[in-house]
Order: C-alpha cells, then structure tokens, then sequence
C-alpha cells in the first residue's frame, strides 16, 4: 500500500529497489551501472538504527552491505523528491523515509558516500559475501 500511495502522487518515480541482497550500496550500484549514472549518498543522511550499527562494528560489517528487509529505495525526479518524501511519511511503514543522496551524471556508474566529516569513499558493489574486517 506504500508503493500505491507513492504512485499516487502523481511524483516520477524512475526506480524503485528492494535491498535485501547485498544492501543499499550494492542495489545502487546496479542501479547507477545499469543506468550510467552515479549516485553520492549523504552518510548523515542514512538512518542506521543504534542496535544494527553496534552489531555491525562488533561484526567489522558495513551496515551498507548488510539486507534491508521490509526496505525499499525510490529514485525519484528531484522536483518531485519532497513531495514523494511527505507521502511516504503520512504512512506508519514510511514514517523514517528520508533523501539519502541525489543521481549524478559523474562519475558516471560510480556511488560515492559524503562522509560526516566532507570526504569521499567509494561504495563499491558487494561481490560474494560479505567478511568482517579484522583490523
């Protein structure tokens, strides 16, 4: 019923994801290769629940790997992102929806994390499973 109300809108709904597999960072990656754009994620801008973040730096996982169940991603044309973003929120499932970044036309197939402190790192897709980092 989320998706219903979000085609409602009337908003350009160019894409919508489940990142289940293989994350946020691997679902945008295909989406950015497969569209030939790039994508730069805020990375203060992306909700990481307290528990899922301790679990993730006890693990040595990047919680951008980890499966979004009951999650979707919606790229959607700027001047409609607001409106798509309020339409979302008025539903107890979307209330957390949040913009996390915006499409880029570079570098193109390529998504890029602003980090908290105004850097950049690339988000690379996710090939085979996930391993903790042990340093």
């Amino acid at each position: 019923e989320l998706v219903l109300d979000m085609i409602d809108t009337g908003a350009e709904i160019h894409c919508l994801r489940d990142p289940t597999r293989g994350g946020v960072a691997t679902a945008l990656n295909e989406i950015a290769r497969q569209s030939g754009v790039g994508m730069v994620l805020d990375e203060s801008a992306i909700l990481v629940r307290e528990a899922v973040s301790g679990v993730c730096e006890l693990l040595g996982l990047d919680p951008l790997y980890v499966a979004n169940e009951g999650k979707l991603l919606a790229i959607v044309a700027p001047g409609h992102a607001d409106r798509m973003l309020a339409r979302m929120r008025d539903r107890v499932e979307g209330r957390q929806a949040r913009i996390v970044g915006q499409v880029v036309a570079d570098p193109a197939g390529l998504v890029l994390l602003k980090t908290r402190i105004g850097g950049h790192r690339v988000v690379d897709m996710l090939h085979g499973d996930q391993l903790p980092r042990i340093c």
